[in-house]
């Protein structure tokens, strides 16, 4: 359990949106466990403090930033405000994503520039804030860093919903990150990305709930974990465990690289896409 003793992690997306696990939530935890200091960054600080609280209680060590990925300025404070506390920045774990239902003639002007800015440029500006300052601390002390992106396998494939402008987002998160990983792999800095196919996690019940209507959620799942290979959709401990991976030092020859952790959804050649109740899609 001391696979990040003495990193310190920033996780952005720390908070979850409704009750339950979410993958930041999951990570944040998962990373104290395994010996890190963490800053749990969340647009909604309670969200935030509640996985602080959940830290501390196991005897970690975590502290709390407000901050919104859609403002470069907040991305910097954000950066600056852990290096004031702890002293530098090793792990940026980027778990950011807002999704809608929606595809070309459904998706309003004003939700597609809304998901891309948080998903993508939101991902840019995080970045943007922490690499630099971890090629500064490689420079100075040759150890090694590590980013990590939160993509999802509907940026590679159509998944059964229509949510385009999501899936466009996501498709960007691993063309930054090769770019990024590139860019400074002799910088001491790996990037990498995850790549959720599906999850049972708030963030993505949260945008479904209503296919059905929100009194038929549970009929909804039950449908969603018949879709997996597995039987069951992943859960954010999934998406956690690998995150520490690219986190540790076991990866410390991996950059650029997206981890599907679908359960095998995206090795399928066809997929039970719609239900039997009325053709709706899943």
């Amino acid at each position: 359990m001391s696979r990040l003793s003495g990193k310190v992690a920033v996780v952005v997306g720390a908070g979850s949106v409704g009750p339950g696990w979410g993958n930041g939530k999951a990570v944040a935890v998962l990373f104290a466990r395994e010996g890190a200091r963490v800053l749990a960054v969340d647009r909604n600080e309670d969200a935030a403090r509640e996985t602080r609280d959940l830290i501390r209680a196991e005897g970690g060590i975590c502290e709390v930033q407000a901050a919104d990925v859609a403002d470069a300025e907040s991305m910097d404070q954000m950066a600056e405000a852990c290096v004031a506390r702890f002293g530098r920045i090793d792990i940026l774990h980027n778990n950011v994503g807002v999704a809608k239902v929606g595809g070309l003639e459904d998706t309003s002007p004003q939700d597609w520039n809304r998901i891309l800015a948080t998903n993508i440029t939101g991902m840019f500006q995080s970045c943007r804030a922490v690499v630099p300052r971890m090629k500064t601390q490689f420079e100075a002390d040759g150890v090694g860093c590590a980013v990590i992106n939160v993509g999802a396998v509907a940026g590679r494939r159509w998944t059964g919903v229509p949510m385009l402008a999501y899936a466009v987002s996501k498709a960007g998160v691993e063309a930054l990150t090769r770019s990024v990983a590139l860019e400074y792999a002799r910088a001491g800095v790996r990037c990498n990305c995850i790549l959720p196919g599906l999850m049972d996690t708030p963030h993505v019940v949260e945008p479904l709930k209503n296919l059905y209507g929100a009194d038929d959620q549970q009929r909804l799942m039950q449908i969603r974990n018949s879709q997996a290979p597995t039987g069951r959709m992943g859960t954010a401990w999934d998406v956690a465990g690998a995150a520490l991976y690219l986190a540790s030092d076991a990866a410390q020859y991996v950059t650029g690289h997206a981890l599907v952790v679908d359960g095998g959804q995206s090795c399928q050649t066809w997929s039970p896409h719609f239900s039997a109740i009325g053709g709706r899609p899943l």
